[in-house]
């Protein structure tokens, strides 16, 4: 395969354009991502954002990189699971640019895109994923020629939960890294910690993970007199620990030993540590891509794409988007 691959990421607050070379080498991204004053992300709102700022994005990834728009041969971009308006913008970015360009265009499965970028850059082979982000948080393996979701939460992602909460006491958006922070600030004000006075409910359902739970009762201890540094460290060490414990199921079932982390929430230093030392303990390996790779990114659209392209392309009529894609929808057919 000659030419460049163009990754196009829309599925919720960032636009994110990526690139890979004809050999798959992954290229930073040129990203935006909307963040507002007050509340939590509007999709029409996110969409319009990213109509407004595409095209000096789409020129400044080419810039970046000492390219012309003549260098892409392939137009990759998420075609699910999202938020619908900002499927549609990214979805009609590459349907352009692919016409424009006379190059082949390919939707792919944004969760799947997660799993790969984080395989090529970890050099995992065959790993059980715990994907932990805004809008999902699913353990994923691989069988039968497609990744499985062995366990996902009940009503919502990880990160949702966090930004939330965060949001209740006045954090404005994204709340998770501000949540980490005073966590950090609790340790070391606290470097022996008891979670005596600020227990919250087991958010494990069997293979699966229920969140909504755990936010109303740290609320709960907010307003009964807690300190929100207290509450962040508590409400990290419980959602954390049940992510992990059915990551761990998952492991033992499926007979892994590879841990690979994915999604924006995989950029919190205390969630790989506990990944890392529970793999450990198994005699296995945790992985965790770079912070870049973690979060929504075009690059990882455009690997997926790359991987995909010699197998099959996605016609203009059958180029809608599908905002409830799930991950075990779309087959393994680049390996």
């Amino acid at each position: 395969m000659t030419g460049w691959t163009l990754g196009i990421e829309t599925t919720a607050h960032t636009l994110s354009f990526g690139l890979v070379d004809s050999e798959g080498t992954p290229y930073p991204a040129a990203s935006d991502t909307l963040r507002p004053d007050k509340g939590g992300i509007h999709p029409r709102e996110a969409a319009d954002h990213h109509k407004d700022v595409s095209g000096s994005l789409f020129t400044q990834v080419l810039e970046m990189h000492g390219l012309t728009p003549s260098d892409i041969t392939t137009v990759a971009y998420s075609q699910g699971p999202g938020l619908g308006p900002c499927l549609r913008v990214g979805a009609a970015i590459a349907r352009g640019l692919a016409t424009r360009l006379k190059a082949p265009l390919i939707g792919v499965n944004h969760c799947v895109a997660h799993i790969e970028i984080g395989r090529q850059q970890c050099g995992c082979d065959d790993p059980v994923l715990l994907y932990v982000s805004g809008g999902n948080t699913q353990v994923i393996a691989r069988l039968n020629g497609r990744y499985r979701v062995l366990g996902e939460t009940l009503d919502i992602g990880i990160g949702n939960m966090l930004d939330k909460f965060a949001r209740t006491q006045g954090i404005p958006f994204p709340g998770g890294p501000v949540i980490e922070k005073k966590a950090l600030e609790y340790l070391r004000m606290n470097p022996e910690p008891s979670m005596e006075g600020l227990r919250l409910p087991y958010a494990v359902r069997g293979m699966d993970l229920a969140f909504s739970g755990l936010m109303t009762a740290a609320q709960r201890l907010i307003e009964n007199g807690a300190s929100l540094e207290a509450v962040c460290w508590s409400l990290q060490e419980h959602a954390f620990a049940a992510c992990v414990e059915v990551a761990e199921r998952a492991m033992a079932h499926t007979g892994k030993s590879e841990l690979l982390l994915g999604g924006g929430v995989a950029c919190n230093e205390r969630m790989r540590t506990m990944c890392h030392e529970m793999s450990n303990d198994r005699e296995g390996s945790s992985h965790a891509p770079p912070k870049m790779y973690c979060i929504d990114n075009g690059t990882m659209i455009a690997r997926l794409g790359w991987l995909e392209i010699s197998k099959r392309q996605t016609p203009l009529d059958e180029s809608a988007i599908d905002q409830y894609l799930r991950t075990d929808q779309t087959p393994i057919v680049w390996s």
